[in-house]
């Protein structure tokens, strides 16, 4: 090792130091970042019809021909009417 004199006993001159450029050392650190992701939900309401079939009956009675010509056509609903006989015999059969 020289000591900025010269070696000595050889007669060496003394030199400049050598700088080399500096060694980079890179330390990461991760830091966390919120980023906010948004997820839009459209939601559609869809109807569907489903055909269901819907049973109507008619009955037809023709009689003698009256007075004024003959007897119409004559349609039934019985939902009403066979109600309130089924609700009046019942009444009837509990007493």
């Amino acid at each position: 090792m020289s000591s900025g004199k010269g070696c000595p006993g050889h007669g060496c001159p003394s030199v400049s130091p050598i700088v080399c450029d500096p060694i980079v050392i890179v330390r990461d650190h991760y830091v966390p970042q919120l980023v906010p992701v948004i997820h839009p939900i459209k939601v559609v309401d869809k109807v569907h019809c489903c055909p269901v079939e819907q049973h109507f009956y008619t009955y037809e009675q023709t009689g003698p021909v009256g007075v004024g010509g003959p007897v119409g056509p004559v349609n039934v609903s019985g939902t009403k009417a066979a109600a309130k006989k089924r609700a009046g015999s019942r009444n009837r059969r509990k007493r």
